[in-house]
């Protein structure tokens, strides 16, 4: 499923009309990139959690000339699926 494709479904089940509901997604989407920007965790019960999570350096390889890189630290979004999403996907 797509953003155009949630926006329809987001439609059809709430009745608003497509205009309103992709301003709702789009809403939805920059809230939690915000909250994840400024380091905080967004929790969304029996969905789950977005965080931010430090990834360490690391040597890596230059796939077309095998050379050996260091990889710099930096911040990664991360998301753990709620209990109720991971017993609907199993």
């Amino acid at each position: 499923m797509n953003k155009a494709e949630l926006v329809e479904e987001v439609s059809n089940q709430t009745g608003l009309t497509k205009k309103a509901s992709r301003e709702a997604v789009d809403v939805v989407t920059s809230t939690i990139t915000d909250c994840l920007a400024r380091g905080e965790k967004v929790t969304l019960v029996g969905f789950g959690s977005f965080k931010v999570r430090k990834r360490k350096s690391r040597r890596g390889r230059n796939p077309q000339t095998g050379k050996e890189i260091q990889i710099p630290a930096k911040e990664v979004p991360k998301f753990q699926a709620g209990k109720n999403l991971r017993e609907a996907v199993a």
